[in-house]
């Protein structure tokens, strides 16, 4: 008999678990040791090696989550990303990225892999066409992030991996925006998927934590690196990790909703000139979001006009918290050009589109119209006082 195929909520709270053998006790126990026995056993543990009963627990969830053979957790979203990155390019190679990227990726491929004799190209777009223009022989790699940060631009993730397979290059994705409650990059042929497990995997802003998630062949050459680079992530935030992730259907989903309604209603404000979110059927990508992932989201990013400060409205929410990071159960907003993408310059910023006005708003659970009454009473305190109906 065929195993029934779980469902997302039953994944989350099941899958990967550490069974308590011995009270029996419904939640996972911590085996917070950093030391093993090495005789007469099946597996020499160690937490660099990423094998703590925990880790590996947590791993299979993850893996559970985006249909894929394995995974792996790190220190940090950058953690999962320079890691893998660096298993899979050499001196002499060469990988194609987007150009919308988040801003500490862009950093990355900005000021490390020239010193590893490894070179660049970002995509003018980005559609399978303008990643194609970029191929060259040495290309090992091509790097997606859809939605992207902050502008929330949708690539077409099944023709970029097409195009990739064609070519025997790698394909790396950041679904961390989505998560994998959103979109699954394995289903459209995808081979590496990451994840600042921070963010919606986390999703109380309270943990520091990155994902890979991928075939065992391909996290294989993964840990091989990492084994060498140190990114670990301790025991006492896995089980964290496993504990938030539990929720994360039902969180994940609340925050699609709210940030659906809000966008629509921030669309009809005169206060705002432009709005980005992919469940909006204005969004140039809305069909393409609509055919590749489940949900919409809970980012999304707008710009105010130009005679608003937008530091100053920003300063006058009372409910919403100007904050750092995003995917947390409270909604924050946050300017990019001051955090996500200060280190890139001015005119990098200019090309993305990421202007002083745009403010990137982290949806949370709260009740919708809370959301919006704080919003109107800050657009009043820096002088708009146009009837915001909702």
């Amino acid at each position: 008999m065929k195993p029934t195929k779980k469902g997302l909520n039953t994944i989350c709270t099941h899958v990967g678990e550490v069974k308590d053998e011995q009270f029996k006790g419904a939640v996972s126990p911590i085996y917070m040791s950093s030391s093993y026995a090495y005789e007469d056993v099946d597996v020499k543990r160690y937490p660099r090696y990423f094998n703590t009963p925990n880790q590996e627990a947590l791993n299979k969830k993850i893996a559970s989550l985006e249909h894929t053979e394995a995974a792996m957790i790190f220190g940090s979203g950058m953690a999962a990303i320079s890691h893998s990155l660096m298993a899979f390019l050499n001196a002499g190679d060469h990988i194609v990225m987007q150009q919308t990227l988040y801003g500490g990726t862009y950093n990355f491929a900005v000021t490390q892999f020239e010193k590893y004799g490894i070179s660049y190209s970002f995509t003018e777009g980005w559609s399978a066409e303008d990643f194609e223009s970029e191929l060259k022989e040495n290309t090992k790699v091509i790097y997606i992030e859809t939605p992207s940060n902050p502008l929330l631009t949708i690539t077409d993730i099944e023709a970029v991996a097409q195009l990739a397979k064609k070519r025997g290059i790698i394909s790396m994705i950041d679904n961390t925006f989505a998560s994998p409650v959103n979109q699954n990059p394995a289903d459209f042929g995808i081979d590496i998927v990451l994840h600042s497990a921070t963010k919606y995997m986390g999703g109380h802003s309270d943990i520091c934590a990155g994902a890979v998630a991928a075939t065992a062949e391909h996290i294989k050459k993964i840990w091989e690196s990492s084994i060498c680079f140190g990114g670990s992530l301790s025991d006492q935030t896995v089980w964290l990790l496993e504990r938030s992730l539990k929720t994360m259907g039902l969180r994940v989903k609340a925050q699609n909703e709210n940030a659906q309604n809000l966008a629509e209603w921030l669309s009809t404000q005169e206060a705002v000139q432009q709005v980005y979110y992919p469940g909006l059927e204005t969004h140039p990508d809305h069909e393409l979001a609509k055919k590749q992932m489940h949900g919409y989201g809970g980012m999304l990013s707008f710009e105010l006009t130009d005679e608003i400060d937008a530091t100053a409205f920003l300063k006058a929410l009372k409910l919403i918290k100007p904050s750092m990071s995003l995917a947390g159960v409270e909604s924050t907003m946050l300017l990019p050009t001051k955090t996500s993408h200060s280190l890139m310059t001015p005119e990098d910023r200019a090309k993305q589109g990421i202007k002083d006005n745009l403010i990137r708003f982290s949806v949370g659970i709260e009740d919708a119209d809370d959301i919006k009454e704080d919003i109107v009473q800050a657009l009043a305190v820096v002088g708009v006082n146009t009837v915001l109906a909702y």
